[in-house]
């Protein structure tokens, strides 16, 4: 689906599932960069990142999520509880056989990246994250009303087949509102990047096993009362945040020094959630020189905080 001649499509069979993942980079590499989009996206997401991670070195995928693409679409949404997420992410660090991991979330990616470090499902040498907070600060603010209009789609995906015709309707014109309206520079979202959104959803059974993913919440074993108390991480941990997300409050990014040792956060102020489509070229130069060990460029503390502080 990408039109990058370097990236290629596989398909990969990791325990009982089959993913198609589009991968970048040298086979053999003992290096993986294992990068996991979020909704309502694809590995497309990821056509920017995959070639850097290439040149530094990495054996890079980005796999299309249960449900998603022509990755295996199980049915019912018990099949998509988190703890079955982070599985799938953990066998594919398996397929890999790789010697080191880091784990790249966005979205809902960036929540299993979390869990998946959190939890040491298997070993992770770095962890970067880009608009998903940490889970222990996400509950501290999902039941304020500042958070909870923003999350009020959540509780719409509780339904049934409505959230699905909706999603689907018009050709799944509202897939392509969700990159185009939200983001702050629509020229990143030209119509044929929301036709492979679009055509992503309209697939048989897509809609709904993509709108299941928020449907199985209340039956996985990894959830709020878990998220509340996470022991710290010692991962190297990178969070990259644009904070014109109009789904996530810029503020549920604070004070996630004190749940990391070892942290780093950039601020994008005229981005969207959709940081790394959006914004790639700054994107890029903030993940290359963090992976390097270099300093990270951009902004370390939100406008918001810096206004407050003026």
């Amino acid at each position: 689906m990408s039109t990058n001649p370097e990236i290629q499509t596989a398909f990969v069979t990791a325990g009982e599932m089959r993913f198609e993942v589009h991968q970048c980079g040298d086979a053999a590499s003992p290096r993986l960069a294992l990068c996991l989009h979020g909704f309502p996206e694809h590995a497309y997401s990821w056509r920017h990142q995959l070639p850097l991670l290439a040149r530094l070195g990495y054996k890079a995928w980005a796999p299309n999520q249960r449900g998603y693409g022509a990755s295996s679409r199980p049915k019912g949404a018990r099949s998509y509880a988190l703890d079955l997420l982070v599985e799938d992410a953990a066998r594919l660090i398996d397929a890999a056989d790789c010697e080191s991991v880091t784990l790249i979330g966005h979205d809902w990616g960036g929540m299993v990246a979390w869990m998946s470090a959190l939890k040491a499902v298997r070993p992770i040498d770095k962890l970067v994250v880009m608009n998903l907070p940490h889970p222990t600060r996400f509950v501290e603010h999902a039941r304020g009303l500042r958070q909870l209009k923003r999350s009020w789609y959540i509780f719409f995906f509780q339904l049934p087949w409505l959230p699905e015709f909706a999603m689907t309707r018009n050709d799944a014109q509202l897939v392509g509102q969700a990159f185009r309206g939200m983001a702050i520079d629509k020229s990143r979202f030209p119509d044929e990047v929301l036709e492979v959104y679009r055509r992503n959803a309209l697939q048989p059974g897509a809609a709904t096993a993509m709108i299941n993913w928020y449907r199985a919440v209340r039956y996985s074993s990894m959830g709020p009362g878990e998220f509340a108390e996470l022991p710290p991480l010692e991962i190297p941990t990178l969070m990259i945040w644009g904070e014109h997300d109009t789904a996530l409050g810029v503020e549920l990014t604070y004070r996630t020094d004190e749940l990391v040792k070892d942290f780093t956060i950039r601020y994008l102020p005229d981005v969207s959630h959709w940081v790394q489509q959006e914004a790639p070229e700054e994107v890029n130069a903030m993940l290359e020189a963090w992976l390097r060990g270099e300093s990270v460029p951009g902004n370390a503390f939100s406008s918001e905080q810096r206004g407050s502080a003026a």
